[in-house]
């Protein structure tokens, strides 16, 4: 008996020895919180966060109601200020008359230095909604009525537009009435006018909410939440007007959404969840050339059935990486990372690193 018990305590012992962690790269997280408290607001749910820089700090917003879809969802800004957030105000709805009010989804925000720019969309589903746009001339503090986007123009689906050295300000689009499907939208006037492509990709290819990286030499290159278990890529070389086919990167993505941006020193960064399916882990990655990823941080790692996702990324005039993500359905998050403290891992087989 005593030999079974030394054996067994043996094992118990070596296990706990050789048991592996995920890496964390938690050297370079040098804040987290909460954008506000359970119960400092009427909105029990939320989701598809995004957040820009101002002169004051930091702007952020998002959709919120009592569930995705319902009626009452509207969308919700907060202001960063002196080292806080402010208490969420709803901005923006989907009141349509006395008798009708459809849901709001995916806010997006834009500041073009003379106004904060907030897109939103408005309808009964994703097949359904319709563009909108609202502007601020004081960061945030007051906001115009929101108009109605031209006919075929949504906005930038989920996330931010990205100015190109042209002039035009690309806002990565899609749609889910004719299938899953990316396409690009353009504006040289911030809102007043726009252009856009056909569809990118095929119905087979199901593709939406691309989010735009730019090269030096005038590349740029779009990522994609996709239905095939893997980040989608493609690459244009004349300002979004055509792309390459889309093709599979090596990074998973569980049907998710994902964000990026291209940082000051010219390496890209990835925001999303390392999975092929489920959403209880959010994953931060770095490129230098946006198709080899490196891993960088773990920003969440739960169990299976918990919900961490639709995250949105900025680089601040200061150089800090702004992060925002939905955090279990019920509240907004915000994690800054400081770039010159990431130390990166490989992903071996695509795979998440552990470490002993």
């Amino acid at each position: 008996m005593k030999k079974i018990l030394l054996f067994q305590l043996t094992i118990l012992i070596c296990s706990i020895a050789y048991s592996s962690d995920p890496y964390t790269g938690k050297d370079c997280i040098i804040r987290t919180e909460f954008i506000w408290k359970t119960g400092d607001i009427t909105a029990p749910s939320c989701h598809a966060s995004t957040i820009v820089t101002t002169s004051y700090g930091l702007l952020a917003a998002w959709f919120g109601g009592t569930e995705e879809g319902n009626k009452d969802v509207g969308i919700w800004v907060s202001r960063f200020s002196e080292g806080k957030w402010s208490k969420p105000v709803e901005v923006a709805n989907g009141i349509q008359n006395k008798l009708w009010r459809y849901p709001c989804w995916n806010p997006v925000l834009y500041n073009s230095g003379s106004k904060v720019l907030l897109f939103y969309k408005v309808g009964a589903s994703p097949s359904a909604w319709w563009g909108m746009m609202m502007t601020s001339a004081d960061e945030g503090t007051t906001w115009s009525e929101g108009i109605k986007l031209p006919k075929n123009i949504l906005g930038p689906i989920k996330n931010k537009p990205v100015l190109l050295e042209n002039g035009d300000l690309i806002c990565p689009s899609s749609t889910e009435n004719d299938g899953w499907r990316v396409h690009m939208e353009f504006t040289s006037d911030f809102g007043q006018t726009w252009e856009r492509t056909a569809a990118l990709n095929e119905k087979a290819t199901g593709a939406i909410q691309p989010t735009i990286i730019t090269h030096r030499g005038g590349k740029i290159q779009m990522l994609c939440r996709s239905t095939s278990s893997k980040i989608l890529t493609s690459e244009s070389i004349d300002n979004g007007y055509t792309w390459s086919p889309l093709s599979e990167t090596d990074l998973p993505n569980p049907n998710s959404g994902i964000d990026a941006v291209t940082l000051k020193d010219g390496r890209h960064l990835l925001v999303y969840n390392h999975l092929a399916k489920g959403r209880n882990m959010l994953n931060v990655a770095i490129s230098e050339d946006g198709i080899k990823w490196q891993a960088a941080a773990l920003l969440e790692n739960d169990m299976e059935g918990t919900e961490f996702s639709y995250p949105a990324v900025i680089q601040s005039s200061e150089g800090m990486i702004h992060i925002t993500y939905t955090w279990k359905r019920m509240l907004i998050k915000h994690v800054v990372i400081d770039p010159q403290k990431i130390k990166v891992m490989p992903l071996a087989d695509n795979k998440w690193p552990e470490v002993k």
